[in-house]
């Protein structure tokens, strides 16, 4: 087969232009990985910026949490302190009512009996053998003072309001006539009460003294009824 000239120049064109695809592929395939290259500080950069950015969220959100921690427990503890006040108040009150013969006390405690002298000599007064209000009182005042929750005498509530008087051989005591023996019942530290009115030169020993016949009972369950007025029960 015999080559002409233009099959020459043909090939030699395509040869060339060959040649210029695969140089204009191989630059266009570096440029592309240079700017790929290029471009990898800004992602770097981006993503660092998006970390510090999280992580200046977490911080604000941690001390928003520990802001919120403090706030619940600061109301816990007013939360709790409230409750407790309550609580006192309540039991105050219970005292109180305990106290003022209000309510109904049942619990140990103790019982002492004061009685007349049997015997009285010819040559003494009679008034000096028997029972009076200042006999009772010392009783009663000793008594509370040792911490007596409640205390009754012949089964009346006293309280702050009493009053006890003595008219001839009998003692008025807010008013009801009581007799002898008069009993004196008080809910409380049995151990304690007792302790307190045995004391040497106490109100046991005074008592005997002046011719008032005691005898002091520790009871390990004492029911005193509540104090009711008598005029509430008219009006009711």
């Amino acid at each position: 087969m015999k080559v002409k000239g233009s099959h020459v120049i043909l090939s030699f064109v395509l040869l060339f232009t060959g040649f210029i695809l695969a140089f204009s592929f191989q630059l266009t395939m570096e440029s592309r990985s240079s700017a790929d290259f290029s471009s990898q500080p800004e992602v770097e950069d981006e993503l660092r910026n998006q970390i510090i950015m999280q992580q200046e969220a977490n911080r604000e959100l941690t001390e928003e949490l520990r802001s919120l921690q403090s706030e619940l427990s600061l109301a816990e503890e007013e939360t709790a302190a409230s409750e407790r006040r309550y609580f006192n108040l309540v039991e105050d009150m219970d005292k109180l009512r305990m106290l003022t013969g209000e309510v109904a006390v049942q619990g140990e405690g103790i019982e002492v009996r004061l009685d007349d002298a049997d015997y009285v000599p010819e040559d003494q007064h009679a008034n000096s053998f028997i029972v009076h209000e200042e006999h009772v009182q010392r009783v009663i005042d000793e008594l509370f003072v040792s911490g007596a929750e409640a205390v009754a005498v012949n089964g009346r509530r006293i309280n702050h309001q009493s009053y006890i008087q003595c008219i001839g051989p009998v003692i008025e005591i807010d008013g009801d006539r009581s007799f002898a023996p008069f009993v004196i019942t008080a809910i409380g530290d049995s151990e304690q009460l007792e302790l307190a009115l045995n004391l040497n030169g106490g109100v046991r020993d005074r008592l005997v003294s002046e011719n008032v016949e005691v005898r002091i009972q520790k009871q390990n369950n004492i029911i005193l009824d509540p104090d009711f007025d008598d005029s509430e029960d008219v009006q009711s």
